[in-house]
């Protein structure tokens, strides 16, 4: 068997191009699949939320709240438009990744009835507030910010908190820093696809990247294969598409759901910074919280969740219900983790109805 002789210079260079431009090719081809899934995705027909201004709320009130650390808070309240004698004011507490916009519907729905003053405030380093300098965002820091804004917005009266995905958690913060606020103060806790504890076998990790999964891979593709600034712009375009696909894919249950709610949802992932992301997923897969629940046990609770959540699966919740058995416990088919914006009707149904059979 004869010696096989070394590949000149010229030749591995030129094997070196022609694998590169393969990986070119191939990238091509996936960036050009991707944008038409995308456009076509989008582009169907009969979007029941085609023409929906999310993200547009009246409020009544809007300021920022100056946290001890010079953390602004940003926070809106909304007055009852037909003030009932002692109803509880409503605070809504989004969740990882989101603002104040995750409870559309449920704000909407409120207003609409007029009956109940309404606060939701951006938490830290999400929507409008500002992030924090130094530091990890500690739950035990987001339940003292739920204190401080319930302080500035409603000192007096009643109060439910209602939180989605990390906003439960940062009640069960809030309830751990503050158990005799229940029963007296607060009459009423509703918490949506939401986990008392053992984040770290979920996959809450997937909301949190989902507008950075392609960006590195292309990026590095790109330089790779020594292209220039019109790649460049395709690869940014690229990683939006992928972000797209994969907030449908773990925000939602059904198979095919509004495009302009998968935009609404992927558009507040994609405002939150790198830096925010990581410095809370420290923290958040560290989260244990089961014993405060007991804080809730002397007041009612709605525990809201979506059969297909591929982010803090159904058995979070059942947890949750096995600790707090009196609570009522809500579970919607055909929805993932954007529960109360994929199927905004049973959840509107379910919340008013709780609000109305409160005692007081």
């Amino acid at each position: 068997m004869s010696a096989r002789r070394p590949r000149s210079r010229l030749a591995r260079t030129v094997g070196f191009l022609g694998a590169a431009g393969g990986v070119a090719a191939g990238v091509a081809a996936g960036l050009a699949a991707e944008r038409a899934l995308v456009r076509r995705a989008k582009n169907a027909p009969g979007d029941p939320y085609a023409a929906e201004e999310f993200g547009r709320h009246r409020y009544d009130e809007a300021f920022l709240l100056e946290m001890p650390d010079g953390t602004d808070i940003q926070v809106e309240v909304v007055e009852p438009s037909r003030p009932v004698a002692g109803a509880p004011t409503v605070v809504f507490v989004h969740g990882f990744c989101l603002d104040m916009g995750t409870f559309h519907f449920q704000r909407n729905a409120l207003t609409e009835q007029g009956t109940h003053r309404i606060v939701c405030y951006d938490q830290p380093g999400h929507g409008r507030s500002g992030r924090q300098e130094t530091g990890e965002y500690d739950l035990a820091v987001l339940g003292r910010t739920l204190r401080a804004v319930i302080d500035r917005t409603a000192p007096e009266g009643p109060l439910v908190l209602v939180g989605h995905s990390m906003g439960g958690m940062t009640i069960m913060a809030f309830a751990e820093l503050y158990p005799e606020l229940f029963g007296d103060r607060v009459v009423g806790v509703v918490l949506m696809a939401t986990s008392g504890g053992l984040l770290s076998e979920t996959r809450l990790i997937a909301p949190a990247l989902v507008n950075r999964a392609g960006s590195p891979l292309l990026f590095m593709l790109s330089n790779a294969t020594r292209v220039g600034g019109k790649t460049i712009d395709r690869t940014r375009l690229a990683a939006s598409n992928v972000a797209w696909l994969l907030t449908r894919k773990y925000g939602f249950g059904t198979d095919r759901p509004s495009p302009a709610l998968v935009s609404y949802v992927e558009s507040m992932n994609s405002r939150t910074s790198a830096d925010t992301v990581t410095r809370y997923l420290r923290t958040l897969l560290n989260h244990s919280r089961h014993p405060a629940l007991a804080a809730l046990a002397g007041v009612p609770v709605l525990i809201i969740v979506g059969e297909k959540d591929m982010i803090l699966p159904v058995r979070h919740s059942e947890e949750i219900l096995r600790r707090l058995p009196q609570a009522e416990y809500l579970k919607i088919a055909d929805s993932g983790h954007a529960v109360m914006l994929e199927h905004p009707e049973p959840v509107n149904v379910a919340l008013l109805d709780f609000l109305e059979r409160l005692p007081g």
